[in-house]
């Protein structure tokens, strides 16, 4: 029965979403403000999924300016958590398959995110040069997942080099973000505990070259390794309680 309430209230919450709020980014389309309005609206849904969602932010955390956000990857429930660490004035970077999903698609665009043809080499490292040349020229951040597909409960996937070639061409900072595993969360059951996000300290990227790609991937990797092994533990000592 739990379930199927929340796959009601799930579709109707998105239906409702989807539709007026392609309305409403009508009077400004593709205006990055939208993506900070809809992503923490989409994380208030995590209460409905029997989730308790916390945001934390180290120090200097929420004073970036423009940068590059990066975040582990998990499943469709990231739409109702790590939604909810979405800065302002920050886009993500997204699938161009993405525009074809009926109503998501549309909202996805219309407020302002960016789409890559992954499945065409030369486009998206056309892309790369297009997000670079949108921080700086719009003074935006963007948003990206660096495992490039969900992990499924795989723990941190391998990472692509597409985020650490924009922070280092638009020399703004590497931001990691990191949600504990809600590969166990489920429909069916009303108390899903405890799930934490955390907006963790910036990685300059001042002096680095291309060379360096590399360097700053294994680093921020590495980071954002210790940190899910870190939050898994806590989240698991607090819903035992």
């Amino acid at each position: 029965m739990i379930y199927i309430l929340r796959l009601i209230a799930i579709a109707i919450f998105a239906i409702v979403t989807f539709v007026f709020g392609c309305g409403y980014c009508l009077l400004s389309p593709r205006n990055p403000k939208h993506v900070y309005t809809f992503g923490r609206l989409f994380s208030k849904m995590s209460r409905v999924l029997g989730i308790k969602l916390e945001i934390r932010y180290a120090d200097g955390a929420e004073q970036v300016g423009s940068a590059v956000y990066i975040a582990n990857h998990q499943n469709t429930y990231d739409l109702f958590t790590v939604s909810g660490a979405i800065m302002q004035r920050t886009v993500t970077v997204g699938k161009k398959s993405l525009v074809w999903i009926p109503l998501f698609g549309q909202l996805y665009w219309i407020t302002g995110n960016i789409l890559i043809d992954r499945a065409n080499r030369s486009k998206a490292v056309g892309t790369i040069g297009q997000v670079v040349e949108k921080i700086k020229k719009n003074k935006v951040s963007v948003w990206m997942f660096p495992e490039g597909t969900r992990s499924r409960g795989r723990g941190l996937l391998p990472f692509k080099t597409g985020a650490f070639h924009a922070a280092i061409g638009a020399q703004v900072p590497i931001v990691p973000i990191v949600c504990s595993s809600t590969d166990k969360v489920r429909l069916n059951r009303w108390n899903n505990g405890v799930v934490i996000v955390e907006l963790m300290k910036p990685i300059s990227t001042v002096g680095l070259e291309k060379e360096d790609v590399r360097k700053l991937l294994t680093q921020s990797r590495n980071i954002m390794a210790a940190k899910l092994e870190e939050l898994d533990q806590e989240v698991a000592e607090r819903n035992k309680h």
